[in-house]
């Protein structure tokens, strides 16, 4: 049951995500830090005991952690994971849960089935990683699940008109991602050269760098595929690819088939890439989908330019100062990434807009900010008195039914 508590009053906020590294896990961590700091009592679910960064940053930040293991994709696993998750709202009374990305949306939907004020945050369409068949099922799930979640929150303009073409037909919010501009201040952290140099990087050569999980949605084998023509344009310029993932061995493998083998780093998976960002003098990222990535608002906040593909979120990344490209086309994300690497004065003019773009847009303070609205605008709808007599109550039940739009 939804305890009264006036919106002014702390909250008892419940935060379940599987992803415990990366960008969704950067994005719920910032939040916690910043709700526990303005006085609620935060708790966090997810897999555990390894917690990854956002387990780290949770209990740094004073939240509680709380096990929830659950595996990325859907499987046998799943009725366990809904029956463990529903232990876990139980034991933890929260006012409000709030649900990060596919398989926390799943498993909390069915678990909580709308009894709780619910907010589902999707940090890109778990139906766009798909196709056929599993795409209209996937659709035909987020369709329905819309009725147990108060709000759909989306981190771009875009992500939320995708959602809408499919038919979702929920109470949306729309929260773009923030930046700590302060952590990210490049006048705050290393020199290009001091950068490279702590990286142990030859300090001479263009370096682009790729921030991101290693995966078929973050694109690293088309930026590989377009490596081969930046080279022979540029064959002194040099490519880190800073991640882990299920897709590091094949692209391995197809980098030893480049002109230069040497020419790519793998990087691996490191807790901050911001002395990346700084040794680079481009960023790119060629996902086949996002909601709106974080990693290339971090490296703007550096005063990096970056290269993006015109999935959900790019455009609002990038404003008028540069356009994505094409999704899967390697030609163009070869031109651009060539264009950028061989002129360094543009690099350097595009950094700095890119550094305006983001304070101006993405502050993490204004970020937090729409999320506590967004919170208190589905506490406030909850609280809402029925008018006496059974019509009131049928209206009054109506007006919660989640799916409606507001």
């Amino acid at each position: 049951m939804l305890r009264d508590v006036p919106s002014c009053e702390p909250l008892r906020i419940l935060h379940v995500s599987q992803p415990v590294d990366g960008g969704v896990a950067q994005v719920v961590a910032d939040l916690v830090r910043g709700q526990v700091a303005d006085g609620h009592d935060v708790v966090v679910a997810c897999p555990c005991p390894e917690g990854g960064r956002l387990g780290r940053e949770a209990v740094a930040a004073g939240a509680t952690l709380v096990p929830w293991s659950a595996e990325r994709g859907p499987g046998a696993g799943l009725p366990h994971e809904i029956a463990a998750l529903r232990r876990v709202v139980a034991e933890a009374r929260p006012d409000l849960v709030h649900l990060h990305s596919s398989k926390a949306g799943l498993a909390g939907r069915l678990a909580i089935r709308g009894r709780i004020a619910t907010v589902f945050q999707p940090h890109a369409w778990s139906f766009e990683a798909v196709s056929g068949p599993t795409a209209r099922m996937t659709e035909r799930w987020e369709r329905w699940a819309t009725r147990w979640s108060d709000r759909l929150v989306c981190v771009s303009a875009e992500e939320r008109a995708r959602g809408q073409a499919v038919g979702l037909g929920g109470r949306w919010a729309l929260v773009p991602n923030g930046i700590d501009l302060d952590r990210y201040d490049p006048k705050r952290l290393p020199s290009r050269q001091r950068a490279r140099r702590a990286l142990g990087l030859s300090q001479h050569g263009p370096l682009a760098v790729c921030v991101g999980r290693l995966c078929r949605q973050k694109g690293q084998d088309l930026l590989l595929r377009a490596w081969g023509e930046v080279l022979a344009e540029l064959p002194h310029a040099r490519l880190a690819l800073v991640g882990d993932g299920p897709d590091r061995g094949a692209l391995e493998d197809r980098a030893a088939t480049l002109p230069v083998p040497e020419s790519v780093v793998f990087a691996g998976r490191v807790d901050d890439p911001r002395p990346w960002y700084m040794a680079g003098d481009v960023m790119v990222l060629p996902s086949r989908w996002e909601g709106m990535a974080l990693a290339p608002l971090e490296a703007m906040a550096c005063g990096r330019p970056v290269v993006l593909s015109d999935v959900a979120g790019a455009r609002e990344c990038l404003g008028e100062q540069q356009f994505p490209v094409p999704v899967g086309d390697t030609r163009t994300l070869a031109t651009s990434l060539t264009r950028l690497l061989s002129d360094q004065s543009l690099c350097a003019e595009l950094g700095r807009r890119s550094r305006t773009r983001t304070t101006e847009r993405h502050d993490l303070r204004a970020t937090r900010m729409l999320m506590a609205q967004t919170y208190d605008a589905v506490l406030q709808s909850r609280r809402v008195p029925a008018p006496a007599g059974p019509v009131g109550a049928a209206a009054a039940t109506a007006g919660r039914r989640i799916g409606k739009s507001d």
